[in-house]
């Protein structure tokens, strides 16, 4: 067996003479076939089968968001921005449980494996699910206690407002699983384990996607429950993923082993170093969003749903950004655990140019035939109108928002946070800051917001790739 099918085996069971070893033993020779593969394998090949079924959970993900935002299409204008409204604020949580708090543990497992310090990466995965437990009442506090203010601040107003509440209410109530599910899954990734959590999600999906429009519009002894059935689905959805993926860990199949271990600040400082600045970013990606979302609904409620329908392809483009961006973070972790700083860069640099590939091309797509995206939700000509306007002018330059995507996740893997986290925040600052000084004080209209946001993924880009292009920390071991 090629070492890259290996790894695509890691989550199978033992076979052969392995039966008869403990369980303890399998996943530490698992760990040792995954760091050989990840300092010595072809680089293009092995991200390519790292990355694929990590992009398969997060298309399944997504798929189940864009399914949701059709059945909620036909419940009237007002439901949809109503879902526009709360949808930032659950990406929020979704991008730092994945790819904040969760680039973190993944992170951290990365290089605890690469420097073979093995009982350390089976405890990173119970304090992950400390933080995780942690984090996810936060979410639901928040959501419950400052959901009225945030959403009328945003601009929903009678029903949309109504809308948003009762979708946040309940989407909101299932925060910890949602939390669990994706720290279990990002320290897999971190393993190089990213089978299981591919299929969990998939599985999942399948029944999610015909399930939800039965507790949206009714279906035989169920009740219509309009948009806070949206809300239950999503609950329902990720604590079933909960329950699977808590046995899987527990069975120490995984080549990770969740059980209790005696909480240690030097491994939640090793998750939370990068972490912290990594959730920071991803607080400010939404917050860019939000604000954005903010200046938007000030045009009205159209424009407001146009606006939320056309931004979402944004998040669109993360399941491929995501999982091409985690495999180069377990490859890169790897190797700069191993004190192989010159392939870790060569890793960064192969991968940032297929994510601009891969980016542009949507966004092209989406500027040449913005209707292809957004008739699938409005037929309304005024949020058509906004959300055309947004895709052919932001729709241009994609590629550099996929290039800041994936050079980030390579920083968090070598464990540099610096220039990735100025990059967000000068997005933050050019397209928030601009965006509401345009409308505010001259008057500006959506092509204006759309040209801020364009230029605010040049700002991203430009800051970002200084991750990469000084070579200062990419030779010094960072286990």
């Amino acid at each position: 067996m090629s070492d890259v099918a290996a790894l695509a085996d890691d989550a199978g069971p033992a076979v052969g003479p392995a039966l008869a070893k403990p369980v303890s033993t399998a996943g530490a020779e698992r760990k040792a076939r995954v760091r050989t593969l990840m300092l010595e394998g072809p680089i293009v090949p092995t991200l390519t089968r790292l990355a694929l079924p990590t992009i398969g959970v997060m298309v399944a993900q997504t798929a189940v968001g864009i399914a949701e935002t059709y059945y909620v299409g036909f419940l009237g204008t007002d439901a949809l921005a109503g879902v526009a409204l709360v949808f930032p604020i659950f990406m929020l949580m979704t991008t730092m449980s994945n790819g904040g708090i969760g680039s973190g543990v993944a992170s951290a497992v990365a290089r605890a494996i690469g420097a073979g310090r093995h009982h350390d990466a089976d405890a990173l995965v119970f304090h992950a699910t400390v933080l995780a437990v942690f984090f996810g009442a936060l979410f639901t506090a928040g959501a419950w206690l400052g959901g009225p203010a945030l959403y009328a601040a945003l601009g929903g107003h009678d029903a949309s407002l109504t809308a948003a509440l009762k979708y946040s209410n309940w989407l909101f109530a299932g925060a910890i699983a949602v939390w669990i599910v994706n720290m279990f899954a990002a320290a897999l990734r971190g393993s190089g384990n990213v089978k299981v959590p591919a299929l969990v999600t998939l599985v999942g999906a399948l029944v999610m996607i015909p399930a939800s429009p039965a507790l949206i519009f009714g279906f035989g002894p169920i009740p219509r429950l309009g948009i806070a059935g949206a809300g239950i689905a999503f609950g329902a959805y990720y604590t079933g993923a909960l329950l699977i993926m808590l046995g899987y860990m527990r069975s120490g199949r995984s080549g990770l082993t969740l059980g209790l271990a005696r909480l240690q600040w030097r491994l939640f400082a090793d998750i939370l170093r990068v972490g912290l600045p990594t959730a920071i970013n991803a607080l400010q990606t939404n917050l860019c969003v939000i604000l954005v979302t903010g200046a938007v609904g000030l045009f009205g409620t159209a424009a407001l749903a146009g606006y939320g329908t056309a931004s979402r392809l944004d998040y669109v483009m993360i399941p491929v950004l995501f999982g091409l961006s985690s495999a180069v973070l377990t490859m890169v972790g790897i190797n700069i655990g191993a004190g192989n700083g010159a392939r870790a860069r060569h890793i960064a640099w192969i991968s940032a140019l297929i994510g601009v590939g891969v980016t542009e091309l949507i966004g092209l797509v989406a500027a040449i035939a913005p209707s292809l995206w957004l008739t699938l939700f409005t037929h309304d000509p005024a949020a058509l109108e906004a959300g055309t306007t947004y895709l052919r002018i932001v729709g241009v330059v994609y590629g550099l928002f996929g290039f800041g995507f994936v050079v980030s996740f390579a920083g968090q893997g070598a464990n540099l946070v610096f220039w990735p986290s100025v990059a967000v925040s000068g997005r933050l600052l050019t397209a928030a800051g601009l965006s509401w000084l345009a409308v505010t004080f001259l008057g500006a209209g959506m092509g204006t917001v759309s040209a801020i946001v364009a230029l605010s993924f040049v700002v991203y880009a430009g800051f970002a790739s200084l991750a990469i292009f000084r070579r200062a920390g990419w030779h010094v071991r960072t286990a």
